[in-house]
């Protein structure tokens, strides 16, 4: 199986190449830019397509998709960022190609297993295209086991000019978020359970002597606002795999818990003893987080 990976950020390219090489027989990876000093872990070969000025991401769909007719990969690994998702939907059309969003797990033979009806179900499915355009999310394939990052063939292939371009009218500084939760081994998750923003700090300070990061759950980041939407642990936010979640005044939803469902261990606190995420939690602590997780943190120091 031929693999092409392209994504909006090198960290995720250099993860689903890395993970494309377990279920891959060749993997090639495309690069915006200039190759030099990017060897990526797992990739046989790297496409440069010379960066333009003043071109929007958006404005290298053409030329992917005459990459895509020309390297003819059994499956395009595509990153699901909002504007990777664009992309990809644009390559389909272009190429008549099939598209699989929210894949959590990619075999050999390319059986793809992705959720549906917000997360309530599992659908297995495999494209009817010679080529399947497959978006997966951080985490999804793990890493590899074998690496290639010295000898990466490199080839330059040209951009070519888009009918439309996209005009940039302005542009603002989002603010920055220095969180790693896709490759965060502890996570701490908060949920409505907390009364206001300043409360976090309390989370933050578990988060601290653990070693791990702190995400939520979907109405903190879009309700409430008090967390980048970066943040956000769900069916249309991240899914992760670490070793320990702590769910903190989370109450369970299916939404939030298809985020999680990879985590090999899930500690509970919430008052309500009949919060749906006790029964998915390994360990579960009945009681005002307020109290217990103040003192759970000072234990753990």
């Amino acid at each position: 199986m031929n693999i092409l990976v392209f994504a909006e950020k090198f960290t995720a390219l250099n993860e689903l190449c890395s993970g494309a090489r377990q279920i891959g027989d060749r993997v090639e990876a495309v690069v915006i830019g200039p190759v030099e000093g990017q060897d990526i872990t797992g990739a046989d070969k790297i496409w440069a397509i010379p960066a333009q000025s003043g071109a929007m991401l958006e404005d290298y769909t053409e030329t992917l998709a005459a990459l895509l007719s020309k390297v003819e990969p059994d499956i395009m690994l595509v990153q699901p960022t909002k504007r990777c998702k664009l992309i990809a939907g644009r390559l389909a059309a272009m190429l008549g190609a099939s598209v699989i969003t929210d894949v959590m797990e990619l075999s050999k033979n390319g059986d793809a297993k992705r959720m549906v009806y917000g997360g309530a179900a599992i659908s297995t499915e495999k494209a009817a295209t010679t080529t399947a355009i497959v978006m997966v999310g951080p985490g999804v394939l793990g890493g590899a086991t074998q690496s290639n990052t010295s000898n990466n063939e490199a080839e330059t292939f040209n951009f070519i000019e888009p009918k439309i371009k996209l005009i940039v009218i302005r542009k603002e500084q989002k603010p920055k978020v220095f969180v790693d939760l896709p490759n965060a081994k502890r996570v701490v998750g908060v949920g409505r359970g907390f009364v206001k923003a300043e409360d976090l700090e309390i989370a933050h300070q578990l988060a601290e002597v653990i070693g791990g990061e702190v995400g939520c759950s979907r109405p903190i980041a879009e309700g409430e606002k008090w967390m980048p939407k970066e943040t956000y642990i769900g069916v249309s936010g991240l899914m992760l795999s670490p070793e320990v979640y702590f769910a903190l005044g989370i109450s369970g939803q299916v939404q939030h818990m298809v985020g999680i469902n990879r985590s090999k261990v899930v500690i509970a606190i919430n008052k309500d003893k009949n919060a749906p995420i006790f029964k998915q939690a390994d360990y579960g602590i009945v009681g005002d987080l307020y109290k217990i997780v103040p003192a759970l943190t000072s234990k753990l120091k």
